[in-house]
């Protein structure tokens, strides 16, 4: 088989993408009021006209409690102008776009959403120094619905696609993680049983939209603690998924943003930046022991999911998204040959908005990203590369 352009067209399900770059959704800490701002459009249309095939809006609640934090879109009839707009614009540039859809689950802020996080099983949030309530039967079956009633929502917005978050610690992760996941019933137990939240909004989802936008879905490639979802789980989830046929590609990421953020986001870790940006009983908590434990150090090095997403390509037969420490071409490229259909970018398109278009004309190899994750911390005051840009943001 000849190995695919990665700047060539290429079909994400029904959608036609102008290449087979995506970039990944990060928090763009720009809807202080839970509404689309004017700062949010631009933020996407800088890596839309720097030439990103599909553009991912994060982060998109589908229901009040599934916000990290109040400064988030919940997806509703009152968020729906908002929505089309920054669809229309990003259109109009000739690139795609999708909205991650989810539920934070244990990782939302009870305390800032003005209401009670919920997960798999009770646990403690040391975001909002409260207890996390186990989700009931009605629970699950209201987010169910809830997804569904986001998803029809997001086409009519004008989304392309959309991307079901299924990793990170978030609802639907703290049902597939063991260590997480303590119930009794039907919803733990086997990999089948804790998957099939998982399951059952994927088919919900899908059976609403039908071929209308393409659906995927980010799940891991490990959670990277002790308890979580290992590589073996991971891919034999993803087989799970892949049986089923409700999703039109995954995309492979990994680490935890409530036990093990680090090991997603690889490079220098900014302690202190980090402890600037959180409430006091946060950056208390974090000159502890198991706080300091918190902040862990990964060494960078040039997809580093690489390894272990090979052995989630040899494993099924989904399209698939390469992401993780993705700045150079050759990467891209090798990406291409190893079987990825898709190459997901973050932090190297937050520098350099215009870097697909760069690389694509050969006027770079590789981005000039630092990897000094100080972008981390800026999510509260507007997501944003701190060495380019210092100040908070418009939003």
């Amino acid at each position: 088989m000849t190995t695919p352009d990665v700047f060539g067209p290429a079909r994400l399900g029904p959608v036609t993408l102008r290449n087979r770059t995506v970039k990944a959704a990060t928090f763009e800490g720009r809807a202080p009021e839970g509404q689309v701002t004017d700062g949010l459009i631009d933020y996407h249309l800088a890596v839309a006209r720097g030439g990103i095939g599909l553009t991912t809006v994060a982060y998109l609640a589908v229901a009040p409690e599934g916000r990290t934090h109040r400064e988030q879109i919940v997806v509703g009839e009152h968020s729906l102008a908002g929505l089309a707009r920054l669809t229309e614009a990003i259109h109009e540039t000739g690139a795609a776009i999708a909205g991650q859809v989810g539920h934070a689950g244990p990782v939302a802020n009870g305390r800032s959403n003005g209401v009670r996080a919920i997960a798999a099983s009770p646990m403690p949030s040391p975001l909002s120094m409260q207890m996390v309530r186990s989700a009931t039967e009605a629970d699950l079956t209201r987010v169910t619905k809830a997804y569904v009633a986001t998803a029809r929502l997001l086409v009519r917005a004008g989304f392309d696609v959309l991307e079901l978050h299924m990793a990170h610690s978030y609802l639907i992760s703290s049902f597939l993680a063991p260590g997480l996941n303590r119930r009794k019933d039907s919803w733990n137990g086997s990999l089948e049983n804790r998957a099939r939240l998982a399951r059952q909004v994927a088919r919900a989802v899908r059976d609403e939209v039908g071929d209308e936008v393409a659906v995927t879905a980010k799940i891991s490639v490990s959670d990277g603690f002790k308890g979580g979802v290992t590589t073996r789980d991971g891919i034999a989830f993803a087989q799970l998924l892949d049986e089923d046929g409700t999703l039109d590609a995954l995309q492979l990421s990994g680490g935890s943003s409530l036990m093990n953020p680090m090991y997603l986001f690889r490079g220098d870790a900014p302690v202190k930046e980090f402890a600037a940006s959180m409430p006091l009983p946060v950056r208390l908590g974090m000159r502890t022991p198991i706080g300091k434990n918190f902040i862990k150090t990964y060494d960078f090095h040039e997809a580093y999911f690489r390894e272990k997403a090979l052995q989630f390509r040899s494993a099924v037969s989904t399209p698939l998204m390469l992401l993780g420490g993705i700045n150079r071409r050759d990467t891209m490229e090798q990406a291409m040959a190893d079987g990825f259909e898709f190459v997901a970018m973050g932090r190297a398109v937050l520098r350099e908005p215009d870097l697909v278009n760069r690389l694509q004309s050969e006027q770079a190899v590789s981005g000039v990203c630092i990897h000094c994750n100080r972008c981390m911390p800026t999510i509260y005051s507007g997501t944003r590369c701190p060495v380019i840009a210092p100040d908070p943001v418009r939003v």
